[in-house]
């Protein structure tokens, strides 16, 4: 199985390598986009601020690159925020695929929300054989609401996505490669669509 990581100076990539090691698989760290489009599993991480990480994306061929794919994605942290259509961090235009627009948590809460919480979550696909309730890690101070894509939620200053699908695109706003078995249970699920 080809797997890839896409690199655009945007991701805490190596740890995502290794877990991905942890569960047999080589992922290749690459921005060549004939080595994306040929992959059987992309995985599209990131962190940082969305309107930099677009332009690193738009400098690199991936922001026309990524809607096109056809084989399973998997977005992680801002991966995923840049799936949606728009955010309101630097009020930037993501990729698209996703309708929603990405919002910041109010005032009346910590930012970022760092630290481990609770996912509810549709007990198959991504989350399959994964417990309900189960902790998963999280750092960011940007989320993307509840609409018909969530497949998994969680509640910091009401509910919102931490979780959601379209056709072969996946996203999830924790960090699978920090959150212990039921992490690692996820990816796992993911290689195996």
């Amino acid at each position: 199985m080809n797997t890839v990581i896409i690199d655009y100076d945007a991701g805490n990539v190596k740890s995502l390598q290794f877990a991905l090691e942890r569960l047999g698989v080589e992922a290749q760290i690459t921005h060549n986009i004939d080595s994306i489009s040929s992959a059987d599993k992309v995985v599209f991480p990131g962190q940082g601020e969305a309107a930099s990480a677009m332009e690193k994306l738009r400098s690199k061929g991936l922001d026309t690159l990524i809607p096109k794919l056809r084989q399973p994605v998997l977005g992680i942290c801002l991966g995923m925020q840049l799936l949606c259509k728009q955010t309101e961090e630097g009020n930037t235009q993501g990729l698209g695929i996703l309708p929603s627009k990405v919002k910041r948590f109010p005032n009346i809460v910590k930012v970022p929300q760092m630290g481990w919480n609770t996912v509810n979550h549709n007990a198959e696909g991504l989350f399959e054989g994964i417990t309900q309730d189960c902790y998963m890690y999280l750092v960011h101070s940007y989320f993307v609401p509840i609409t018909p894509n969530t497949i998994a939620q969680t509640n910091y200053a009401g509910a919102y996505s931490v979780a959601v699908q379209k056709d072969n695109f996946y996203g999830v706003q924790f960090h699978p490669e920090k959150s212990s078995k039921d992490g690692l249970r996820l990816l796992e699920n993911f290689l195996k669509f």
